[in-house]
């Protein structure tokens, strides 16, 4: 389940991608653990790495869509595995690939052809991007920017500032945001220019998230990628396509931990018995491993959605939001679990596990907060629940093919009017788990929640009442897709019920702050404490996942 750079051969995948992501791993491996983690502790730049990348053309390799060179394709099943193997080294690696496939956004959704080419020559020479978005007073509000783009007599003058903006220090091009004469604006710049002020990096760490600023830099058509409401919606749909990498990142950084955690407590005696005899260290493994196994599980499923959908069928809408908002925090519980286990050994300079600690922390807060990716979530409840269509059944997605719906997605509108496939049968699939049948069970009383006790007109403006509910609704679809996954690889079923236990749990546990909350009905309230329910228990299941878990210990440690 977890990747091993012992024996790393995604097998599932092309003979050349395979060559490159085995090549990554190596690079990693050769430059060793010491290197990787002073660099880290210096915040060295990372020219050695972007040497790497360059001499293989890995982000040229990865990030250009064939209708740009009809020799490289745009794959999200491949770069969904280099930003797992990215994240398993060092979240400031994935970071430099992350803001580069958002800097390329705009562009490939655009129909410059000029600023394509001009981006594939400098992809094929090493050179990194960057997306222009946040502002230090705004956030990513794209309502309220200040940069302003004004017309001249020889073409257009650019003036503001540009904040949170990664790679700004070294991007061949970044597409920035604007508007002119009170219409939304996509154009490209330079950050080698005279008129790009770089005024500093504002996070202390080896990657460069920089502060810029526009002063009357000068663009011409040729720099120009989208005007008035495309602009808009390549806004959106540029982060529909990087959230998908927020969550191989988080997926990463917990599988090289893991290794850590289980290594050191696993050979440890502590009172006389090995630190892993004492039953709640156990718990905290498991647990660990199931939530672990689930985020493996649903975003590989994701990714089948999102490379399959078309102007018909964008369901990819809800569970893009689900890959960076619920995957990216069930990583931050992951560590957490394995930490309280390891304790001390997790604050040790010359460990990965203490950079993990930081990093894992990153990924729910960027491509938008938890917070407002739940919000978009609740858009889709009433038809995901109530109102499923007939789609064929969407099938593994690992062939060779360019994935050209990512750059012609569309308006970003109509969200609430998307259908999707009915989510019920493969939970009674499953119905022979016992936590698939009690989860299912919970899942099912949402819609009895809705139809008997929905929030009132004040609950649905109070926005802390609804995420909670955003919250419980989140767990139908999260479920649903481990199943679909966990069907088509054929799971282990131990394992698979193991991760429906913790599910359960979880359910319970948003459905108790429900009840809690200042707003909530006596009717709801009665809702609430009949989906407290107790995890069907059984010892030679929760053994046979330990033994997995066990088995892990001394599997891979980093080299020197």
């Amino acid at each position: 389940m977890l990747l091993d750079p012992n024996h790393y051969d995604p097998a599932h995948l092309d003979e050349e991608t395979r060559r490159l992501l085995r090549a990554t791993v190596d690079w990693f491996e050769a430059r060793g653990k010491r290197q990787l983690i002073a660099d880290a502790q210096d915040r060295v730049w990372y020219t050695d790495f972007l040497d790497f990348v360059k001499r293989e053309k890995l982000f040229a390799t990865f990030c250009t869509p064939s209708g740009v060179d009809g020799t490289k394709r745009w794959d999200a099943a491949r770069n969904a595995a280099f930003s797992e193997v990215l994240g398993f080294y060092g979240l400031q690696y994935w970071y430099a690939w992350q803001v580069t496939v958002l800097g390329l956004g705009p562009i490939w959704m655009s129909g410059n052809e000029e600023a394509k080419q001009k981006a594939a020559a400098l992809l094929d020479s090493g050179a990194v991007f960057a997306f222009g978005l946040s502002e230090k007073e705004h956030g990513a509000d794209v309502y309220s920017t200040d940069m302003i783009v004004t017309k001249t007599e020889d073409g257009y003058r650019a003036n503001g500032s540009k904040y949170y903006i990664g790679n700004g220090n070294v991007a061949g091009m970044v597409s920035v945001f604007g508007k002119i004469d009170d219409e939304y604006l996509f154009f490209a710049v330079d950050s080698r220019h005279e008129s790009f002020e770089l005024v500093k990096n504002v996070v202390d760490s080896q990657m460069f998230v920089s502060e810029f600023r526009l002063h009357d830099y000068p663009l011409t058509d040729a720099d120009i990628l989208h005007r008035g409401p495309d602009a808009f919606s390549a806004a959106l749909n540029t982060v529909n396509v990087g959230k998908f990498n927020l969550c191989t990142a988080s997926i990463g950084i917990c599988e090289h931990s893991f290794y850590e955690a289980i290594t050191h407590a696993h050979n440890r005696i502590l009172y006389g018995n090995p630190v892993t005899d004492f039953p709640h260290v156990r718990q905290n493994f498991v647990d660990a491993y199931a939530r672990l196994t689930a985020m493996k599980l649903f975003s590989d499923r994701a990714v089948d959605y999102f490379r399959s959908a078309n102007e018909d069928d964008r369901r990819y809408l809800l569970f893009n939001p689900i890959t960076k908002m619920k995957v990216t925090s069930e990583g931050e519980q992951v560590i957490d679990l394995l930490w309280d286990v390891i304790a001390a050994k997790g604050f040790e300079k010359d460990t990965y596990f203490t950079r993990a600690t930081a990093d894992i922390r990153a990924l729910p807060k960027l491509e938008g907060t938890v917070h407002v990716n739940l919000a978009l979530v609740l858009k889709f409840m009433p038809n995901y629940l109530f109102n499923p269509a007939q789609y064929e059944e969407v099938p593994t997605r690992h062939d060779a093919a360019d994935d050209d719906f990512f750059w012609r997605q569309g308006p970003a509108r109509g969200l609430g009017k998307i259908q999707f496939h009915d989510w019920e049968p493969v939970y009674a699939e499953h119905a022979h788990l016992p936590n698939v049948k009690l989860f299912h069970e919970q899942a099912s009383a949402i819609k009895t929640l809705l139809a008997t006790a929905a929030p009132d007109e004040a609950q649905q403006k109070d926005l802390d009442f609804l995420l909670n509910l955003g919250h419980l609704f989140t767990l139908v679809v999260y479920g649903q897709l481990v199943l679909e996954q966990a069907k088509i690889t054929g799971t282990d079923q131990h394992v698979l019920d193991q991760v429906f236990d913790v599910l359960v749990r979880d359910f319970a546990g948003y459905a108790t702050a429900l009840h809690g909350k200042a707003s909530s009905t006596e009717a709801q309230q009665r809702w609430a404490l009949g989906q407290i329910r107790k995890p069907h228990v059984d010892q030679a299941r929760f053994d046979a996942v330990w033994q997995q878990v066990e088995a892990l210990s001394g599997r891979y440690e980093m080299r020197p």
